[in-house]
């Protein structure tokens, strides 16, 4: 029996094949070449993005149209002239708006690309409230997928998808409280959904709120504010129905901080504080060329 399982083995062992020294240097060099290309390309697409940021934190529009192909269009349907000039109003409501770029994650074929990233910008706006003037604090967080084509020898950005973005603004007080906004990411066109918004209001000090929904459209219409006294669970919620006009929608909620002080007889009303907070609700529109043909069963 172990000269027959020796006899097997060998035979297994003539029966695989070994490739030449040639052949086997080949596939080697090939996968050396191919590793070398592929970080070629990504420092390229590091490089355009890290040109994006430069650009854009020097506020220079020329600049940064560089880096976008003519025929860029994001996922609200902006094209490159209404998302440059969006860029422009942008800069004029906030002149020291800074961003950061973090890429998470890069993929490409020969001459196409995808790059995963999660972008921030802060700014200090200054705001007359009554009789003062006071700083706020900008916070806007995005996560998106930039797609890449290559023209000759430089990549440009030629379209962008946005799959999530919170943006809060904060005056005196409010600055020093916490504001959720919680909404689903994605929802189907004329559907309900609930916009819940969380407010750590400090003891002491009451709060009234709005929640208010607005199509993501140019030039950005505004929907009148309903405020409401926030309860003492401090959440306040609205239903909405999303629109079936294929338009990806912000939730917004407005809070403000007031304290009530005694003067004698006389209460005093004091405004500690103003929130605004806005999240995308991506609208995913409604296929009218799909047909379910009468009496199938889904569940097959």
């Amino acid at each position: 029996m172990k000269k027959i399982s020796l006899i097997l083995i060998l035979a297994l062992l003539l029966s695989v094949q070994i490739p030449s020294e040639a052949g086997f240097l080949t596939e080697q060099k090939v996968k050396i070449e191919q590793q070398k290309l592929n970080k070629a390309r990504n420092a390229e697409i590091k490089a355009l993005f890290g040109e994006m940021i430069k650009q854009a934190n020097k506020h220079c529009l020329v600049g940064l149209q560089s880096v976008y192909s003519k025929d860029f269009v994001n996922s609200d349907g902006f094209n490159y002239d209404i998302y440059m000039k969006m860029v422009e109003d942008t800069w004029e409501t906030y002149p020291d708006i800074t961003y950061s770029t973090q890429i998470n994650n890069i993929e490409f074929t020969d001459n196409y690309a995808r790059v995963l990233v999660t972008e921030t910008a802060v700014s200090a706006p200054k705001e007359q409230i009554g009789d003062f003037e006071t700083v706020g604090e900008l916070y806007s967080t995005a996560k998106c997928i930039y797609h890449l084509q290559k023209h000759g020898e430089i990549w440009l950005i030629e379209s962008e998808d946005v799959l999530e973005e919170t943006s809060t603004l904060k005056y005196g007080g409010a600055r020093y409280v916490n504001v959720e906004l919680d909404t689903p990411k994605q929802i189907g066109a004329g559907k309900y959904y609930t916009t819940t918004l969380k407010i750590d209001v400090p003891k002491g000090v009451d709060a009234v709120a709005s929640i208010s929904r607005e199509k993501i459209v140019y030039p950005q219409t505004k929907t009148e504010d309903n405020f409401r006294r926030v309860s003492n669970d401090n959440i306040l919620e609205r239903v909405f129905m999303s629109n079936q006009e294929n338009v990806n929608e912000y939730a917004i909620a407005s809070v403000g901080l007031a304290q009530a002080q005694e003067q004698g007889e006389n209460i005093n009303i004091h405004m500690r504080g103003l929130a605004f907070i806005m999240t995308r609700v991506n609208v995913v529109p409604e296929n009218k060329f799909v047909k379910l043909k009468t009496g199938t069963n889904i569940s097959e």
